[in-house]
């Protein structure tokens, strides 16, 4: 049993260097994730699965699978900082109706 907690502590370590990383060298990650949250979320998120499944996952999926879900929570709210007209422009393009003022020269 002890070896198995082991062996999870293991993965669940490098969850969190991942985690650590991607936040270190993406912007957008820096400034809209808290880390002391955002890491531990991680860890318990990924922590519910077993240690096989874990370590059947391979480091390049891991990496993308803990970034996805990173730039997920930090774009998620990003609609909600948006003014009303901005809102309005955004509602438009994602309609297709949306044509943006053309500066004169």
């Amino acid at each position: 049993m002890t070896q198995l907690l082991e062996r999870k502590a293991i993965v669940l370590d490098r969850i969190a260097a991942i985690a650590h990383h991607l936040i270190d060298n993406k912007p957008l990650l820096q400034e809209r994730l808290d880390r002391e949250e955002f890491v531990p979320f991680l860890v318990n998120f990924f922590g519910e699965l077993s240690v096989e499944e874990l370590e059947a996952i391979s480091e390049p999926d891991l990496r993308d699978r803990i970034e996805g879900i990173s730039v997920t929570h930090a774009v998620a709210g990003l609609l909600n900082d948006l003014t009303p007209e901005q809102m309005k422009a955004f509602d438009e393009a994602v309609e297709g109706k949306y044509e943006p003022a053309i500066a004169s020269r």
